[in-house]
């Protein structure tokens, strides 16, 4: 990290935008834009290829598997030898493989540049929110991360309007091309201006004497009560929603156009969702946010089982939406806030991983819906995030969360 590093500066979350916080804001936009287009382009891909909803679900496991598995791998990297390689190759390395998935032959050529693309983008978020959290007082944490995640957000919104009207005149692969372009020179320019700032890629020196989590009884039992419950809203609501194109073609009678541009809505709900889950995080503390997303979400997923092509299924997808984006960064403050600074890349990667690598459900939710049609998969999710949720929340109970995010 270079001299002078903004991070050392704390301020507010105003003066933050000085610094870090646009700069990465933008690159989490473009990270994820081309990774963005692979659900609503499904209905193409599944005619193109001809796939059971259980291959479409595949695709989705490769990308999700390969991008789950290397962010552990990739925090612990961050940790030792610093954030810049791992930043860029989480921008330009995504856009390369996006590039090379327009010209897929086939399902197992797609699928494996798909687990290419995965890998090179686990660097990003286990680099990314730790520089962004350290950029501002420990009170505005949430927001600042909130504000981080409007990028990510923006991208998954965007990225089905994109679909549906590119793909209308230059296919499913014309797609993937045309995003993939801009995005290569978005992410060199990233790399060029971090080189710039200073951000030559060394590790900050930390204590090793600083303790891992507090030293509240219960302490651990709670953080891992508490990311579950953030890993189970963030793994069921995103792999139901990966399936929502196909279930507004199939079961809807939506037009192929009309289910990729969907997903938009329930994006749509995280533009406000991290921001407002970072705010009321900050103010009301992480543990009843974290409660209230869990105990939401199980119903949400049931409500899509009644939804028609009108304003019901507008009004579930953006409930959807905003309960997941909500939990997201009151998930990455309370890490941050509990876990030593040496340790926290590594604990953040490991959540990073399960996270969002928990699509690779989608596979078996494709078979559930092979053998059993949507209305039984949507049920049994909805079934297990509620228990999840229920039981997050008993262990929750009795914590006190201060200011800075720690619970005592």
């Amino acid at each position: 990290m270079r001299k002078g590093n903004p991070t050392e500066k704390r301020g507010g979350i105003v003066s933050s935008f000085a610094g870090l916080l646009p700069l990465f804001t933008v690159a989490h936009f473009v990270h994820h834009l081309t990774m963005a287009l692979l659900p609503p382009l499904m209905p193409f891909i599944r005619r193109d290829f001809s796939l059971s909803y259980t291959q479409a679900g595949g695709l989705i496991t490769a990308h999700s598997i390969a991008y789950g598995i290397s962010q552990f791998p990739a925090g612990l990297a961050g940790d030792r030898f610093g954030s810049r390689i791992l930043l860029t190759i989480g921008v330009a390395g995504v856009a390369l493989a996006g590039l090379m998935i327009g010209f897929a032959p086939n399902y197992i050529a797609m699928a494996v540049l798909l687990v290419v693309m995965g890998l090179a983008g686990g660097g990003y978020h286990p680099s990314a929110s730790p520089l962004v959290s350290a950029s501002v007082k420990p009170a505005y944490r949430g927001r600042a991360l909130g504000v981080h995640q409007i990028g990510g957000t923006m991208s998954f919104f965007l990225a089905p309007l994109i679909a549906a009207g590119i793909a209308t005149a230059l296919g499913w692969r014309g797609t993937f091309i045309a995003v993939a372009i801009p995005t290569l020179c978005i992410g060199i320019a990233f790399h060029l201006i971090l080189s710039r700032a200073g951000y030559a890629g060394t590790p900050v020196v930390r204590s090793p004497k600083t303790p891992m989590v507090t030293a509240e009884p219960g302490g651990r039992r709670r953080l891992v009560a508490f990311v579950s419950i953030g890993i189970a809203s963030m793994v069921l609501l995103q792999s139901t929603l990966k399936f929502v194109p196909l279930y507004a073609v199939d079961v809807l009678g939506a037009s192929e156009e009309r289910g990729a541009a969907l997903l938009s809505i329930a994006y749509f709900g995280g533009i406000w969702g991290g921001p407002l889950g970072g705010q009321l995080s900050d103010r009301l503390g992480r543990i009843p946010v974290m409660i209230a997303v869990g105990l939401i979400s199980g119903p949400a997923i049931y409500l899509l089982k009644h939804v028609s092509l009108d304003v019901s299924i507008y009004a579930v997808l953006l409930l959807m939406g905003t309960a997941m984006h909500t939990g997201m960064p009151v998930v990455e403050s309370y890490i941050i806030s509990n876990v030593s600074p040496q340790r926290r890349s590594g604990v953040l990667g490991l959540y990073y991983t399960i996270s969002r690598g928990g699509p690779t459900i989608t596979v078996l939710l494709g078979r559930l819906i092979d053998a059993y049609q949507f209305s039984f998969m949507l049920s049994a999710v909805a079934i297990v995030m509620t228990v999840v949720a229920v039981a997050g929340t008993a262990c929750l109970r009795g914590g006190r969360t201060q200011p800075d995010g720690s619970t005592h």
